[in-house]
């Protein structure tokens, strides 16, 4: 095989930068079982795995700037949790893990002889408006509402894809995953917090339940992301999302229910918020209104596996 023939192979390297947190794990395992070749972006480069790992620091430029050229896309998973109190030290490092990490690879993608033509940056569902009676699709109303207490997160998410957009990559689609919480098994995931609620009779509703949630199971977002790469007509933001929301008092009941508890205990926003500060967390994760839906994913044929809440918990349950 000559040189030239040799360049007409598509790429299968995928870089994934902060591909060490919970979802890049994920991530990395689905799309490395579906032959791609992952090179994960990591400030802990020396970790165990059959992927390869390069150091990077997320905000200025090095060696590792070499993996992007020819490769078939970059997904970028890097941020910091936003499971912590919001105070000065805590926004300083939410907002600039986004936003540099964000920067940076935009620079390096700038600097290509041949761009990954593809470049998948996280993003969230938090975007969109607290909304009880509006389904937010793609075209939802991005904006903050003091009720939620949201101006922060909705601030974040504003700065992260504008870092986004502003990136002078032209031969690069950048598309923007609003991603919403992601449930399966894995330590540190949002599903074994809750179960454990549950089986210690904390299950009830919070903060009066009315709030909706939105949610995808662990397999569905890996497939999704899949299938977002290898749709290059699809562009700007997407939602990563299931398709059936559901309110605050129906996902905990579907926890109950799986985990055989009959009742559980409500908890009231004045408890929340005392919670929260125990937990060294926000009220804000829990009280926020995300009816989100995947109108982009849905509108060009990507289908669920686990379309329903109480059918996604179920399987995980099983599972462990």
């Amino acid at each position: 095989m000559d040189m030239n023939d040799m360049r007409q192979i598509p790429s299968r390297r995928i870089v994934l930068a902060g591909g060490s947190g919970v979802l890049g794990g994920l991530l990395n395992c689905a799309l490395a079982a579906k032959g791609y070749d992952v090179v994960v972006l990591t400030r802990t480069p020396h970790g165990g795995g059959t992927d390869r790992r390069v150091g990077w620091d997320a905000r200025t430029l090095g060696p590792w700037r070499q993996e992007l050229e020819g490769a078939a896309a970059v997904i970028n998973l890097t941020g910091r949790s936003v499971n912590c109190r919001y105070n000065a030290a805590n926004r300083r490092l939410i907002l600039e893990s986004r936003v540099l990490s964000t920067r940076v690879l935009g620079e390096a993608i700038a600097g290509c002889a041949e761009p990954p033509p593809t470049w998948l940056n996280a993003s969230t569902a938090t975007i969109y408006k607290h909304s009880f009676d509006r389904l937010m699709d793609e075209t939802g109303e991005i904006a903050a509402d003091k009720d939620a207490k949201d101006e922060f997160s909705v601030e974040i998410a504003q700065a992260w894809e504008q870092a986004l957009a502003a990136a002078p990559t032209p031969a690069t689609r950048k598309m923007p995953l609003r991603m919403s919480m992601v449930f399966g098994t894995e330590p540190g995931s949002v599903f074994p917090v809750l179960r454990r609620l549950v089986r210690f009779g904390l299950g009830g509703s919070m903060g009066g339940g009315r709030q909706f949630v939105s949610w995808i199971h662990q397999e569905d977002f890996c497939r999704a992301v899949k299938w977002i790469l290898e749709h290059p007509d699809l562009r700007g933001p997407v939602n990563v999302v299931a398709p059936n929301p559901m309110t605050n008092r129906e996902m905990m009941a579907a926890f109950r229910k799986v985990c055989s508890r009959p009742f559980g205990m409500p908890a009231a926003r004045w408890m929340l918020e005392i919670g929260a500060w125990v937990m060294r967390t926000e009220t804000e994760l829990m009280i926020k209104s995300r009816r989100v839906v995947p109108g982009k994913l849905l509108a060009n044929g990507f289908q669920f596996h686990f379309p329903t809440f109480q059918g996604a918990l179920e399987e995980i349950e099983r599972s462990l």
